[in-house]
């Protein structure tokens, strides 16, 4: 009987794990490019640990591509172990798994106000495209949404009479309500206005559009904001990264809401889940990810700091 190649077996496995709902697209790219290097060399028999490290080695590859390279290997290992009970699989931390933050951009009030008024000097290629960038924009400073989460609403998705918002099967496929401020729902509802010519469309029409009256792609979006960005000469930022980009958005509404709860007294602890939520994370490990230290931030640790070291030595007294 003849084996099946490698190709043919990572194509098996992706076709069961994405019947059981896994999207598999980075790792399904990663495991036909290992497939095709293996049939290519002309490899034979079960597969090894040796022939997994040998193509997560490569040595033009950074230590974080090996990691992910060896990752999605040993995911595929496991499937072929329960199958032939001769494939070995590589253990975990052969090649270590190393992650650098680099700290974002956090946007000031007045910079964010400059990015919005910005977009009235764009070039109007289509009559909308002034009011869908400063909309979107707007949308993404005061919720934190992903760039995607927000291209993909539909009008069906936007109920202006609540001022909500229904995210639905993003990323770790999950789906959430977003409530809105009064201010951005007011925005909105200016945007569906021009957009709609009414409040009440209920449809599944994209909500932000292009020029053809198709849904915004993040590509467009991206180009406007490097005109915005050019436009308002911001040509450094305050954090690791040469130049402020759209999705440090996110990040800056983390931040900024972590320091308005501990302005407010707020049980930051317990609070911290629900910004997850919001966030619409799997995890809130994911959630602190987003979170920087600022000089703000840090002033008010100091102060929480002195106030539980001066109870503490009360109690000693």
């Amino acid at each position: 009987m003849k084996r099946k190649t490698m190709v043919r077996r990572v194509k098996d496995y992706l076709q069961l794990r994405r019947a059981l709902g896994f999207q598999m697209r980075t790792q399904g790219d990663m495991l036909l490019q290992f497939g095709r290097y293996l049939d290519g060399a002309g490899y034979r028999g079960p597969l090894t640990t040796e022939a997994a490290l040998r193509w997560a080695n490569r040595p033009h590859l950074s230590r974080g591509s090996r990691a992910k390279r060896l990752s999605a290997v040993r995911c595929f290992a496991r499937y072929l172990a329960a199958r032939d009970g001769q494939t070995e699989v590589p253990e975990r931390y052969l090649v270590p798994k190393v992650c650098f933050r680099q700290r974002p951009h956090l946007y000031s009030p007045r910079e964010l106000e400059q990015l919005l008024v910005a977009t009235d000097r764009l070039r109007p290629s289509y009559p909308l495209k002034r009011l869908v960038c400063r909309t979107l924009f707007g949308l993404l400073a005061c919720t934190g949404l992903r760039v995607s989460e927000a291209l993909k609403l539909k009008a069906e998705h936007v109920d202006l009479q609540r001022g909500v918002l229904r995210i639905e099967q993003t990323k770790f496929k999950k789906s959430r309500l977003v409530p809105l401020h009064p201010t951005a729902a007011h925005a909105l509802r200016r945007y569906a206005q021009a957009r709609y010519g009414r409040l009440d469309v209920r449809d599944k029409s994209p909500f932000f559009v292009d020029k053809k009256g198709t849904r915004l792609t993040y590509g467009a979006v991206r180009r406007s904001f490097d005109k915005l960005r050019e436009m308002l000469g911001w040509t450094q930022s305050n954090g690791d990264r040469p130049r402020p980009r759209i999705h440090h958005l996110r990040h800056t509404f983390a931040c900024q809401r972590l320091l308005s709860w501990y302005r407010q007294g707020q049980d930051v602890h317990h609070l911290i889940a629900a910004l997850s939520t919001y966030l619409g994370h799997g995890k809130v490990t994911d959630t602190y990810w987003y979170l920087t230290s600022t000089p703000e931030l840090l002033a008010i640790a100091g102060s929480r700091f002195e106030q539980f070291a001066d109870t503490r030595k009360g109690e000693h007294k």
